[in-house]
């Protein structure tokens, strides 16, 4: 996960795969040989990380991140909890996006546009554009982030089954994008390629995962190479997890009160949300402690006028807002 937080600016400067701090022998043999993709994962592990902050704006554990360090969230996802299973699965679906992305761009020669059409044109439409090739991009973000998952313990068993959850989301929000020709702005032909969903739809989707999350237990067994731990549903009424749900065995711990040993960084200060009932709202952000409130003045453009042709003038005026802070 440091890779993105650290190295977002890979694209600009030539890459030292053996600078790149924490990753595993597999990793650098990836980095090696595929070194002009490295970027894209990069930039993709940055692009998790800055949807989990958005998912998680409103909530006790808001996704922070703690610079100059290789465990950039701490030791929050020390614990196999639900907030680490979010975590592997977006950073996973990153990867596989950015990278499917920059192929479709043409940003490097080992990949490109998808040539799979996966069905026959219908009527009034053709294949044609630059289909983006998500299968490369899975590809690459499962050969990169399950580098490190491959002893036979229970916590590896439970990060793979994240990262490919968040992965497939990107496989099942593809979606066809069409384009319309014709004179005078008639559709007589549509040209249509596959197209990755915006990451933010990702983002919501497995916001909706975490809150949903399935509980596991630990079992242990025998087998040839020794013992082998695996994951089993902890409720037998509950419908089992499928591939695309998320999976945690610990439980979170609050996230009330700051606490370095779960890296928690306490609720004091926050923002919060006067009028809501919900996780953002006063009462359940600050854990019942209550909240301050102060006056904010704020410069805001107002009474926007367009002028033909073309362009917006604008006054600026001063707006007085409430501001709600936990105690």
């Amino acid at each position: 996960l440091a890779l993105g937080q650290q190295y977002s600016s890979l694209g600009s400067q030539p890459i030292l795969c053996g600078s790149i701090p924490g990753l595993v022998p597999k990793q650098l043999r990836f980095c090696r040989n595929y070194i002009e993709i490295m970027p894209s994962v990069a930039e993709g592990v940055k692009l998790g990380i800055q949807e989990c902050q958005h998912q998680f704006r409103g909530r006790r554990w808001n996704c922070t991140t703690i610079d100059d360090s290789l465990a950039i969230f701490g030791p929050v996802l020390d614990k196999a909890t639900r907030e680490s299973a979010f975590v592997h699965a977006i950073a996973s679906a990153g990867v596989a996006f950015a990278v499917t992305r920059s192929c479709a761009e043409g940003t490097s020669t080992i990949c490109g546009c998808d040539s799979h059409h996966k069905g026959p044109p219908g009527d009034g439409w053709k294949w044609g554009g630059c289909s983006e090739d998500a299968d490369f991009g899975v590809l690459v973000s499962r050969e990169f982030a399950d580098a490190r998952e491959n002893r036979p313990d229970a916590r590896s068993a439970m990060n793979r089954h994240n990262n490919e959850a968040g992965r497939t989301t990107i496989l099942d929000h593809m979606h066809l994008k069409c384009k319309c020709h014709g004179l005078s702005g008639s559709c007589e032909v549509k040209t249509c390629w596959w197209a990755q969903p915006d990451f933010r739809a990702i983002g919501d989707y497995l916001k909706d995962k975490y809150d949903s999350a399935s509980e596991m237990v630990v079992e242990k067994h025998r087998e040839s190479r020794g013992w082998v731990e695996t994951l089993r549903a902890k409720y037998a009424l509950f419908k089992p997890p499928t591939e695309r749900d998320l999976v945690y065995y610990e439980n979170s711990p609050n996230f009330c009160e700051p606490n370095p040993e779960t890296g928690s960084f306490g609720t004091r200060d926050r923002t919060c949300n006067v009028t809501s009932h919900g996780i953002d709202g006063c009462d359940l952000l600050c854990c019942g402690r209550g909240h301050n409130t102060r006056t904010e003045k704020r410069k805001e453009k107002c009474h926007c006028i367009f002028h033909w042709c073309c362009y917006v003038s604008c006054q600026e005026c001063t707006r007085v807002y409430d501001v709600h802070t936990c105690k």
